[in-house]
């Protein structure tokens, strides 16, 4: 195993809390915010399954969406990073980052990696099973 995925040593939770490690980073709250909404999340899913820049107007159409309520989502994905928007003329062009998407979501999983033992054997929950 290398030394960047070295299991650490388990602690206390106040110990945890006061420890500072790359996972801290890694979870992006703003973009996790930006993932909570169902419609966001459906959208970031229709433009990475388009697979080339799109218009407000074509993404509220695919969506179902109202271009207003659809305009706002796209700004707030834009502003987590998890979207490109490049404005022509009065459009405004939107596309992923898939890119950046996913090595931030692969040094998430790095990173929990590293503090989680129990990933190699299947990923469960340190013998809980989740609800």
């Amino acid at each position: 195993m290398s030394d960047a995925l070295e299991k650490k040593p388990s602690c206390s939770p106040r110990e945890a809390a006061n420890r500072v490690d790359p996972l801290d980073e890694a979870l992006d709250v703003e973009l996790f915010k930006a993932l909570s909404d169902p419609t966001r999340a459906r959208i970031l899913a229709v433009l990475i399954k388009s697979g080339r820049r799109c218009s407000v107007t074509e993404v509220a159409e695919a969506c179902h969406v109202d271009f207003s309520v659809v305009a706002r989502h796209l700004a707030k994905l834009a502003r987590a990073g998890a979207l490109c928007s490049a404005k022509e003329g009065r459009e405004v062009w939107y596309s992923p980052c898939c890119g950046d998407l996913a090595m931030r979501f692969r040094r998430l999983a790095e990173s929990i990696a590293v503090w989680c033992p129990n990933i190699p054997n299947g990923g469960s929950c340190g013998g809980s099973k989740r609800s």
